[in-house]
């Protein structure tokens, strides 16, 4: 696991990956604060989709990206850096330019990327709901056994 690129506020945007072939990750609603929003774009095609956590289709995503989506790619940015981000989704940006997330989001609107289907969103929103029950342990030093895949960083006396 890296270090974040930069620290990233996590209201708006709380959960964001690379994985599956997508970025892909949790957006809060900017209008109702129980609603949040799973979006995705796919690598290579950037496909796209973004829906409500109970699957309705979001209103904005209607033939180019929703401002989820953008959020989604900024914070991603933010999280892993522009260059890996654009690597990941293979995001050609102009050559000589340093990468950002308005190239990168640029880099994949100039070749028209189609809706996806929302059926991954579901894994991606579970996901999401699994990392937000570690926040809810009381503070312990005993090892959590879903988590001994983690190679140790330190002995505790």
């Amino acid at each position: 696991m890296t270090a974040p690129a930069r620290p990233r506020k996590l209201a708006k945007v709380p959960f964001v990956e690379l994985a599956g072939g997508r970025l892909q990750g949790v957006v809060s609603s900017g209008s109702d604060i129980g609603r949040v929003y799973v979006s995705s774009v796919a690598s290579g095609t950037y496909a796209f989709a973004c829906s409500t956590n109970n699957n309705r289709p979001c209103g904005g995503a209607r033939g180019s990206f929703c401002n989820h989506i953008r959020a989604l790619i900024n914070e991603a940015v933010l999280q892993y850096g522009a260059e890996r981000v654009a690597r990941y989704l293979k995001v050609e940006t102009a050559s000589g330019e340093q990468p950002s997330a308005s190239n990168v989001e640029a880099g994949m609107s100039g070749t028209r990327p189609e809706q996806a289907d929302t059926k991954d969103a579901a894994p991606v929103f579970s996901r999401f709901l699994r990392h937000l029950a570690y926040l809810e342990l009381a503070p312990s030093a005993a090892p959590l056994p879903e988590m001994q895949w983690f190679p140790p960083t330190r002995t505790v006396a």
